[in-house]
């Protein structure tokens, strides 16, 4: 286990540059690796712009000298191996990709990641990445985040790990991880808001045209893609018909019908095969739809509601605070693309 980071304060817009390393490998996802960099690299420029020291210094770090081949195809130079002295490490960060299995298969990478953590001020995971953490043994006990399709292959590995498939990012006691691929940038601006202040990392988020904190979970975003996760066609055909029809009957035994299956024997396939309850897949898919709707159209919230299949605005604004945390008024005054 990792220890646990000294508690001080660091401002890194008025000291030397904290070296943030990045652990690649091939296979690797390459906005995993170049969304954050970005977002740190921007924060440095600000800093040399007002005449003071950037605040960061990066290096990549892989097992062997050779070019790392990213999934996209792209090969770079690592700055360094793990037998190079990187000097003092402040941020180590383990991004993601298909390769990420089999380089936690090597114990060299395992073994200098578990290392090179005990020595950092913080270690965290960009999307699949957390994977690598995990056979460091660096999540057990912690609540972790990663890409929604693969949380459930994450905590069925790894037990000890508390698997959020919500968060956008997560933090439990100085190791960080994100979900999936884009979800690093949000981390990183966490990370200069952490060290710079709010100031320079909204500066940041404008200069790069992000939020600065998105809006809501990972969940969110995945709904349709989802409606692809299941293995068994007859529920894969339950999910694509539900999602044609969401202003229709879309009850456990209406779901069922369809399937030609018990309503109790569908929920617990339903379950097993997508990693969650019909009844929540409907609601997610049907908050989707609605998001879309007060972001697209000019209809009132009771219209798109009933659109959507929720039984009044009512209902509708209850779903919305529960799962994003705003009113469906308050969403549209900040996502319509017309406003925009």
């Amino acid at each position: 286990m990792r220890s646990e980071p000294a508690s001080h304060t660091v401002d890194a817009c008025r000291g030397a540059p904290l070296t943030i390393a990045f652990l690649v490998y091939p296979g690797c996802v390459l906005l995993d690796l170049a969304g954050p960099m970005e977002v740190f690299s921007t924060a440095s420029s600000f800093a040399e712009r007002d005449g003071r020291a950037a605040p960061y210094r990066m290096v990549t770090a892989a097992a062997r000298r050779e070019s790392v081949r990213t999934r996209a195809g792209l090969a770079f130079a690592p700055d360094a191996t793990f037998e190079d002295e990187i000097g003092p490490l402040d941020t180590l960060l383990v991004v993601g990709g298909r390769g990420v299995h089999e380089a936690a298969r090597e114990p060299g990478t395992v073994e200098w990641l578990r290392n090179a953590a005990a020595q950092a001020r913080r270690v965290g995971s960009v999307c699949t990445g957390a994977y690598l953490l995990a056979a460091a043994g660096l999540l057990d006990g912690r609540r972790a985040a990663t890409h929604w399709r693969e949380c459930a292959n994450l905590a069925a590995a790894h037990p000890a790990i508390e698997v959020d498939c919500d968060s956008i990012f997560a933090e439990d006691r100085g190791v960080y991880s994100s979900a999936g691929v884009s979800a690093g940038i949000d981390l990183a601006l966490a990370l200069v808001e952490e060290d710079c202040g709010h100031a320079a990392a909204l500066a940041v988020a404008r200069q790069l045209v992000l939020f600065l904190k998105r809006p809501g979970g990972q969940s969110q975003f995945s709904t349709f893609l989802a409606a692809q996760a299941a293995e068994r066609t007859p529920i894969r055909a339950v999910q694509d018909w539900a999602l044609a029809n969401l202003a229709g009957d879309l009850s456990i035994q209406a779901l069922a019908d369809r399937a030609a299956m018990s309503p109790r024997n569908f929920a617990r396939v339903f379950h097993r095969e997508t990693g969650q309850t019909p009844a929540h897949f409907v609601e997610t898919a049907r908050l989707e739809v609605a998001r879309h709707g007060l972001e697209d159209s000019d209809e009132p919230v009771e219209v798109i509601a009933i659109q959507c299949g929720f039984p009044s605005a009512e209902i509708l604004r209850r779903v919305f605070q529960r799962r994003l945390g705003v009113s469906p008024r308050a969403y549209r005054q900040r996502f319509r693309r017309s406003a925009a």
